[in-house]
């Protein structure tokens, strides 16, 4: 069925919804879609589902009467995130809109509102044990809010309910703080405006002290794990003057000696102007993305796997690794043998990186003094780590409506009988009433990340987004890095409003994006369209010739930008 993509949705209370499809998908990770498919052979390949409101007004016993009864579960799955609980309510309100009677049940074990989950239900065991309370509990839908690995585990959980013919449904939802769980159909995740927000006026707050006491260096640390979206939506937001993005040490693979002389040029520079305070931005996954501190790690953690003790483990690593790790400062090397998380990375929340630049920063400053080439100030730093005073703030209004609309539409993907589904709103920098609500498969979304040669060979998943380095946000960031590095351009939001114009501000990163994704499809196959009218028997051979010649071009390249080596993947 065509969908009419650019339309305007939205979902309101007193109105029927109706549901389009459009054309089955395949996956973000074209070259490895065969693997996906075999690994999701009962939930790969669904359509695209768009709601839409009807045209006419109807009556609340109208819709009543055409909606059965229906019992659904909500889970939170994994770490706090605002705006949460925002989707439970609009889930509620849905449900009992259409059916006073159907029920929502909460299973106990995340946020705070349910307390936190177990990090994923993926073993068998876990598996077996959902399906059996799903039907135990006789639940026609099962909502997992949460994040990248969450709707993972949600994929994996809907392909086994559907192999096994558990009538129960699975919807999952994109509540993480991180942002990191972005693609074609998801522009932002709920939590992401808010912990920017919060941190944004801590740090404007911190970068006024920096320039009231003009003697220190404030090294922030922020939570948002391997990516580093969170730090660059705040750099946009208040202006600090130096931001280490994990992205740009991974792609220049800078060790953590250049980092360190990067930080101390820059604080040379400012001491040039008479400067001696600044304030510096650190992702929480910048550990991870420095090379010989990953490899020190990757092999920390195999010793552990093999039962390795915390004592003996520095005995058993490799000369190179020994060397680094004698190198650290102590607390840093304890924090280091903390065992992995669930996904096996490190517990980057525990690992101090800030207190580790500071201190080497510091170190590299006192040898230029002593050898002549800085002659500035003594450098002072101060440390902070910001995360657990963001993440269980009030949700902004953003995430609030965002929220309750992804609630909305968990309502109707159930009703609409599918599985595997996650609830999505796009065209998001618009105001609420041109939101276009929807659905896409979660196995559309999957990438594999391992290869052999060409071949993928890894298990399909979906896996956090990083940083587009050629996207807008980062490229805008760019060109004011300079400025905000030596001018003191510092700006402050502002504590978070829920009424008036500060209230409807949107995430930078949002807004600076082209990401009408769906609009952009819908463009692509109006050209197709035109061409299938223009070119068809009877055109001229100079017409059929161009299409031909166009088309093959237009073919040879899309087919080398789909290639695993153009999607950056990288051999085994």
């Amino acid at each position: 069925m065509n969908s009419d993509y650019g339309v305007p949705r939205e979902l309101s209370e007193g109105t029927t919804v109706r549901v389009e499809f459009g054309d089955g998908t395949t996956t973000a990770d074209y070259s490895s879609s065969h693997v996906i498919s075999r690994a999701f052979p009962h939930t790969y390949g669904q359509p695209l589902a768009h709601f839409l409101r009807a045209t006419a007004k109807v009556t609340d016993a109208h819709i009543i009467s055409e909606h059965p009864v229906i019992r659904v579960g909500v889970v939170f799955s994994g770490r706090q995130s605002p705006g949460g609980h925002n989707v439970i309510w609009g889930l509620h309100n849905a449900i009992k809109t259409h059916n006073p009677t159907s029920v929502l049940l909460g299973f106990v074990g995340g946020f705070d509102l349910l307390g936190r989950t177990v990090d994923q239900i993926r073993t068998t065991e876990q598996v077996n044990a959902t399906r059996a309370a799903c039907i135990a509990l006789k639940l026609d839908g099962l909502v997992i809010i949460g994040g990248v690995t969450s709707n993972s585990d949600a994929a994996q959980l809907a392909e086994s309910f559907a192999e096994t013919k558990c009538s129960t449904k699975v919807v999952g939802v994109p509540v993480t703080l991180y942002g990191d769980l972005k693609n074609q159909f998801v522009e932002m995740n709920v939590g992401f405006d808010t912990i920017c927000r919060v941190n944004s006026q801590i740090i404007s707050n911190i970068c006024t002290d920096a320039l009231s006491a003009e003697k220190y260096y404030y090294f922030v640390r922020l939570m948002s794990r391997k990516a580093s979206h969170v730090a660059l939506e705040c750099a946009l937001q208040s202006h600090p003057n130096l931001v280490i993005l994990g992205e740009e040490v991974s792609l220049s693979k800078l060790t953590i000696f250049d980092i360190t002389k990067q930080i101390c040029d820059a604080v040379q520079a400012r001491a040039e102007q008479d400067k001696y305070h600044g304030v510096v931005i650190i992702p929480e996954g910048l550990i991870e993305s420095i090379p010989e501190v990953y490899a020190l790690l990757q092999e920390i953690h195999g010793l552990q796997r093999q039962g390795v003790s915390v004592e003996n483990i520095s005995s058993q690593l490799s000369p190179w690794a020994s060397a680094l790790f004698e190198f650290l400062p102590p607390s840093i090397r304890k924090q280091l043998l903390l065992l992995p998380e669930s996904d096996d990375s490190a517990q980057l929340s525990q690992i101090e990186t800030e207190k580790l630049l500071a201190h080497l920063v510091e170190a590299e400053m006192n040898k230029r003094t002593k050898e002549g080439t800085y002659k500035g100030k003594k450098f002072n730093a101060i440390c902070h780590f910001f995360g657990y005073q963001a993440r269980g703030a009030l949700p902004s209004k953003f995430d609030c409506d965002y929220a309750y609309v992804l609630g909305h539409i968990c309502y109707h993907i159930l009703a609409a009988g599918l599985n595997g589904y996650m609830a999505t709103v796009t065209n998001l920098k618009q105001p609420a009433n041109k939101w276009r609500c929807g659905a896409a498969p979660i196995t559309a979304m999957m990438t594999v990340k391992q290869y052999i040669g060409a071949t993928p060979i890894g298990k399909p998943a979906l896996h956090p987004a990083t940083i587009d380095l050629k996207g807008k946000a980062y490229q805008l960031f760019r060109e004011k890095a300079s400025s905000f590095l030596l001018d003191d351009i510092y700006r402050n939001p502002g504590p978070m409003q829920f009424e008036g114009p500060g209230a409807d501000v949107k995430p930078f990163t949002l807004c600076v994006e082209d990401q009408d994704y769906m609009g952009r499809i819908k463009k692509l196959q109006e050209y197709l369209e035109k061409v299938k009218s223009i070119v068809k028997p009877g055109c001229s051979q100079e017409v059929l010739k161009a299409a031909l010649s166009s088309m093959a071009s237009v073919t040879e390249v899309l087919s080398v930008m789909s290639a695993p080596s153009f999607n950056g993947q990288i051999p085994l």
